[in-house]
């Protein structure tokens, strides 16, 4: 079996079918036809396909651009064609890239739906062979059994499994009332934000060295900067701190912080919010 770094990780979402590009004579067309076409709206693409996902690891063999077909070697189930298409959102090393410019590549990890009897491509992200990689993220699951931890990252949750040793190095990082407590892997739990430093080991999976803890679901944290985006009818703020120049989306409920009603972009401001597991909730507000 060809070696790879991602598992395989379940993820809820309902399926739908991917619908399929064709031209006015009725045929499919590859993604190299689209792209030669200027007169083509991609605004007026089928949303991309929601259902439940599965996340596979493996080694992308094949890419074939007129087909828009990969073949991915997966792990455990050997090799298997995948759809893409040019709603599919493609990363390499982290950073955003072109389907176009998608290639074979030894470590990848696949965001899939089923359409139809057909496997589709939500995301693809793609790991160079590099000493050591980072992701920054959202503990989906983490299983203390085999320390596998699951990391989504960004609105379209973008999965990431890797290998957590005994021997990872895992501590909280921020603002000094946090992370002067002691973490571990009780730290992992749903919701927490995390930074991980890992490397493949060669037998296809990701090993994480260094796992840091940067917020965990029902701790209080401290802000002060200037307010840089408000807006009352969404119930959020964009805050930039003034220490390390660190932007923060920190929501709120008017009712709970009235203070807030006299504030307006670019004032300065110190406040309390409270991390719930998916966002800052400001629990107390005053002008600075």
């Amino acid at each position: 079996m060809t070696k790879t770094i991602m598992g395989i990780l379940l993820v809820g979402l309902p399926v739908l079918p991917a619908a399929k590009l064709q031209s006015q004579e009725g045929g499919d067309r590859p993604l190299a036809a689209i792209a030669a076409d200027s007169s083509l709206d991609l605004h007026a693409l089928p949303a991309l396909p929601a259902g439940k996902s599965t996340v596979l690891g493996g080694e992308i063999q094949i890419v074939d651009s007129v087909r828009d077909e990969l073949t991915l070697d997966a792990l455990g189930m050997g090799p298997m064609k995948i759809r893409f298409d040019e709603r599919t959102r493609v990363f390499r090393d982290g950073q955003k890239i072109s389907v176009l410019d998608l290639q074979p590549a030894r470590h990848a990890s696949i965001q899939t739906v089923l359409d139809g009897d057909k496997v589709f491509a939500v995301s693809i992200h793609v790991l160079s062979d590099l000493p050591e990689s980072s992701f920054d993220g959202r503990v989906s699951s983490y299983l203390p059994g085999t320390g596998e931890l699951t990391i989504a990252s960004g609105d379209a949750g973008e999965a990431l499994t890797v290998i957590v040793p005994r021997e990872a190095a895992i501590a909280r990082d921020g603002q000094r009332a946090f992370s002067s407590v002691q973490s571990g892997v009780a730290d992992l739990k749903t919701g927490t934000l995390v930074s991980v430093k890992f490397r493949p080991d060669g037998n296809g999976h990701g090993i994480a060295d260094q796992v840091s803890i940067l917020a965990t679901p029902g701790w209080e944290f401290e802000f002060s900067g200037r307010i840089l985006d408000i807006d009352r009818h969404a119930g959020f703020l964009s805050l930039i701190t003034s220490l390390d120049d660190k932007s923060f989306r920190i929501s709120f409920d008017s009712a709970q912080a009235p203070a807030i009603a006299a504030l307006h972009r670019g004032d300065r401001v110190r406040l309390t919010a409270q991390y719930d597991g998916a966002h800052y909730v400001a629990t107390r507000v005053a002008p600075q």
